[in-house]
């Protein structure tokens, strides 16, 4: 279904000059319209030059009114925040027995199928995830797209960054990522079932980074007691202002991620037209001929 819309209406306010072409001094005109000759001396409303002038006045406005048609148009308004997911893709994410129910699926698969579910409920997120092993990479940019990170997610695997653990390294890729946000709040997710054993970029460095930019980093442990670095993990939240925890399982891990679900929205706004056309062409494209009659009659006045 096409929709007809105009992107700048206020330019319309520009139509008050028509009061102009008829009510101001002739003095003001000739700043206006150079050709003050081709209008007559009546002084009524109904005038042809009068006339003529305010139409082509309008045919200018609409222009730059810019009117267009488009299919679809998103929402203009949303109330989120950024937010970016870190997860781990070290070698013990290949580890099963993470879920009862599921005992052979390994960790890893568990954690993207609770992520896809968590970000599918994210409507009003603007949502980014990067990858760590013993390098990190932005695997995903802020986005409003969830089907577009549904898929991606499916290609993400255990070991795609390597066997360790950079922790640092992760959170700094995180990092970079939200600094192309605009949101107020900006958050960060990180999951890791391990200890930091590899990297070039220290945990206090990212951390300290993350205060800067006022990002709140809440942080996710998964497996079994003493796989992780709790205390870490604790430093980590409790210095940006977040929350630590511990997910021995999928059903906790899920329960984690209700929660998070309560975090203050702030507002982000984006434009999308899918199909838009641009028609301010033909309004301009009509002023331009009837500009060019005005002055073929001009100058045949002056030859008479």
């Amino acid at each position: 279904m096409h929709h007809f819309e105009f992107e700048y209406p206020y330019a319309f306010l520009l139509l008050l000059l028509i009061v102009c072409i008829y009510k101001c001094p002739l003095s003001v005109k000739k700043i206006v319209f150079p050709h003050t000759h081709l209008f007559s001396q009546y002084t009524g409303w109904i005038n042809k030059e009068k006339l003529f002038y305010s139409f082509l006045l309008t045919l200018l406005v609409t222009a730059l009114a810019s009117p267009i048609t488009y299919d679809e148009k998103t929402s203009n308004k949303r109330k989120g925040r950024d937010l970016v997911f870190v997860l781990d893709t070290s070698g013990s994410m290949a580890e099963s027995n993470f879920d009862k129910e599921n005992a052979q699926k390994r960790k890893f698969a568990i954690l993207k199928d609770l992520l896809k579910e968590f970000i599918s409920h994210r409507f009003d997120d603007n949502v980014g995830v990067a990858i760590f092993g013993s390098y990190a990479f932005a695997a995903v940019p802020l986005t409003y797209d969830m089907k577009s990170i549904h898929y991606l997610l499916d290609f993400f695997e255990v070991g795609i960054a390597g066997d360790s653990t950079a922790i640092g390294e992760g959170l700094m890729s995180g990092l970079r990522i939200l600094e192309h946000g605009n949101a107020k709040n900006k958050v960060m997710i990180l999951i890791t079932d391990g200890y930091q054993n590899s990297g070039s970029v220290s945990v206090k460095q990212a951390v300290k980074k993350a205060k800067a930019l006022h990002v709140k980093i809440y942080t996710v442990g998964i497996g079994k007691k003493g796989t992780f670095d709790a205390k870490l993990l604790y430093t980590i939240a409790s210095q940006t202002n977040a929350k630590m925890f511990e997910a021995y399982n999928a059903q906790m891990l899920k329960e984690i991620y209700q929660e998070i679900d309560t975090l203050e929205p702030s507002e982000i706004r984006s434009q999308h037209y899918l199909n838009k056309q641009l028609l301010y062409i033909y309004p301009l494209s009509f002023a331009t001929l009837l500009l060019l009659y005005l002055l073929i009659k001009s100058r045949k006045k002056e030859l008479l």
